[in-house]
């Protein structure tokens, strides 16, 4: 049993889980790392939206699983990865909740990306 906290999402803090209609792209240093039809965007208090994208849609032989580790006790435990063509500017570049709490449970083993830390996330229509 963890002595984290646990918090709910509220009126306080509130999180939405969302279908995204678009095509989510990402792309670093000339390489499609991933495209998807089936992103979940996050939107969580004041913060800005978030596509969590399945591992399937995700080229994951661009990406070296790391020892960083974090905790947000609205979401749970992530763990992270670099990408490695990146450089030093795409250490720890995605995150992902392998067993998130239950409020957040859709994006359980989906990626996540820092804007900052690859070249582009596109979200085209269509």
């Amino acid at each position: 049993m963890s002595d984290k906290p646990i918090r709910i999402p509220g009126p306080d803090h509130p999180i939405t889980i969302d279908r995204n209609p678009a095509r989510v792209v990402v792309r670093l240093g000339g390489h499609v790392v991933a495209d998807t039809r089936e992103a979940l965007t996050l939107r969580e208090a004041s913060y800005a939206p978030v596509h969590y994208i399945p591992r399937e849609d995700v080229d994951m032989s661009l990406l070296a699983r790391t020892d960083h580790a974090t905790h947000c006790p609205y979401k749970g435990d992530a763990s992270y990865y670099s990408i490695p063509l990146g450089g030093e500017r795409s250490k720890n570049a995605v995150w992902t909740y392998e067993d998130p709490h239950a409020a957040v449970r859709e994006i359980k083993d989906r990626l996540a990306f820092y804007p900052d830390r690859v070249d582009s996330i596109e979200e085209l229509a269509g």
